[in-house]
């Protein structure tokens, strides 16, 4: 099992599900750090902590960094992974709502660059759907769906072009997975040629507020 672990809930709120996470955290593939939307204005304390903690259990950290699909001015994107850095040792960057298609890659590819010459060792792309092949070559990881469980199991399908990758380079988040049905979930993304998951129970507006019960059921 390889999870990439979105937390979207501020540790104060729910120290017992990054507790359960810390312990965890040598079975997580990484852990997206989210304080505000990204890394926010100014250090969060119960962050800073979260943080440590999970990099001393193993964790590898994400910084979330929203491209607003192209629109954001990329500067400070850059700068957020610079505060990521600073403020929780992040080692690279999630950089979600990254745009699929031709016209996108190259200020997509100059993006990366800049995070890559700032230090992040590993970039994970969101587009959330497959992308222009283009885009795999930009990453170590990327996120080829996210979506509802009802959707996944019903209107999903697999481009010719990413057979022909590793698994261990997609990834498939998926929300709104019936607890009982989460182990079905992570056969299904591996059978689908993603070796990387992210099944969680809850619904929009926030379906990462509550941690997987897929990390949570293979701990001791």
């Amino acid at each position: 099992m390889s999870l990439l672990v979105p937390l979207y809930v501020h540790p104060a709120e729910d120290p017992g599900a990054w507790h359960r996470l810390i312990t965890a955290a040598s079975r997580t593939h990484a852990v997206v750090l989210n304080p505000a939307n990204g890394p926010g204005t100014a250090p969060d304390p119960a962050f800073t902590a979260a943080a440590r903690a999970l990099r001393a259990a193993g964790a590898r950290l994400l910084g979330y960094i929203d491209t607003d699909y192209g629109v954001r001015d990329p500067a400070l994107a850059v700068e957020d992974m610079r505060r990521h850095q600073e403020w929780y040792g992040a080692q690279g960057c999630f950089l979600d709502r990254v745009t699929a298609t031709g016209q996108g890659l190259p200020a997509c590819r100059h993006l990366v660059r800049d995070v890559r010459r700032l230090g992040a060792t590993t970039v994970v792309l969101n587009p959330g759907v497959h992308p222009t092949p283009g885009y795999l070559r930009l990453a170590d990881l990327v996120v080829t769906f996210e979506g509802h469980w009802s959707t996944y199991v019903s209107v999903f399908t697999r481009p010719a072009w990413a057979t022909r990758h590793p698994p261990e380079r997609f990834c498939h988040l998926v929300y709104g997975v019936p607890e009982a049905l989460v182990p079905l979930a992570v056969r299904t993304a591996h059978e689908r040629g993603a070796a990387i998951c992210g099944p969680v129970t809850g619904e929009p507006p926030n379906p990462w507020s509550e941690l997987t019960p897929a990390l949570t059921a293979s701990g001791p």
